[in-house]
């Protein structure tokens, strides 16, 4: 069977004739996010990348325009910016003025306003530059993808007595020493249905309880705990008998939500 949520839990699921594209770029720093670590690592050189190329070629226009170029052997002569002989030269420079770098051979001079104006924009610029790539990288690294291969769930979930009471029960743990602060727990039944005026709803999501009114869905998840779901008048497998059950088609996704005590 096709599954609506994998083991790993990523969702099954992908959208299709989306015409509005342009609301991924209203929210550029999510879809940065989102987007696989290859493409993030080359938008995150390109944004350097094109930035130094970009203020390299406004250094060497400055130059050229100036005359800086054809007065090289000249000392008499002040240049925008000292021992810049060249697009290459300009690039470097770029590149020491964003990265905020100690100058030494290349430096600008007083006797260039429209230079001193582009050191401050450059340096503004490069400063959201950084900011914004690096905090795009720091939440793609601190996503909780990787945490939640230590937290385990059982293999397969039972339906058993337990207080004389017929429960749909499953286990999860945490392998990690750090705990989960302010953990919860939900579970969903996702099936289709067919309403009583003849709406066919696909993949209708239905809560299972598994203690929210008694607050046992909020765990202290320092050992593993079994995790219970009371099969009563409320619950949708009230009237699902053993061999219906093993014949329909449905499937339970259970959201484990909480905060890293590390982070």
């Amino acid at each position: 069977r096709q599954r609506y949520v994998e083991k790993d839990g990523k969702c099954n699921v992908q959208h299709g004739n989306v015409r509005e594209t342009y609301r991924y770029l209203t929210d550029i720093f999510t879809t940065l996010v989102d987007l696989k670590w290859r493409f993030s690592l080359l938008v995150f050189i390109l944004a350097y990348a094109v930035t130094w190329l970009f203020f390299g070629l406004i250094w060497w226009f400055i130059a050229y325009c100036r005359g800086d170029l054809d007065h090289l052997e000249d000392h008499a002569w002040t240049p925008c910016v000292n021992n810049l002989n060249g697009f290459v030269s300009a690039f470097l420079f770029s590149i020491e003025t964003e990265t905020t770098i100690g100058y030494g051979h290349r430096v600008i001079t007083d006797k260039c306003p429209e230079g001193i104006v582009l050191l401050l924009l450059q340096a503004i610029l490069g400063s959201m530059v950084n900011a914004f790539m690096v905090g795009c990288m720091f939440v793609k690294i601190s996503q909780p993808n990787k945490r939640a291969e230590t937290l385990v769930f059982s293999s397969h979930a039972v339906v058993s007595l337990r207080d004389d009471r017929l429960c749909l029960m499953f286990r999860v743990g945490d392998l990690r020493d750090s705990h989960i602060v302010e953990a919860s727990i939900r579970a969903k039944l996702i099936k289709s249905k067919q309403t009583q005026e003849g709406e066919f709803i696909p993949l209708d999501q239905t809560d299972l309880s598994v203690g929210f009114e008694t607050g046992d869905d909020r765990l202290f998840l320092v050992s593993p705990l079994i995790i219970s779901h009371e099969i009563d008048e409320r619950s949708p497998f009230w009237d699902v008998s053993q061999h219906q059950l093993e014949k329909d088609d449905f499937e339970i996704v259970v959201i484990l939500e909480g905060m890293v005590e590390a982070t």
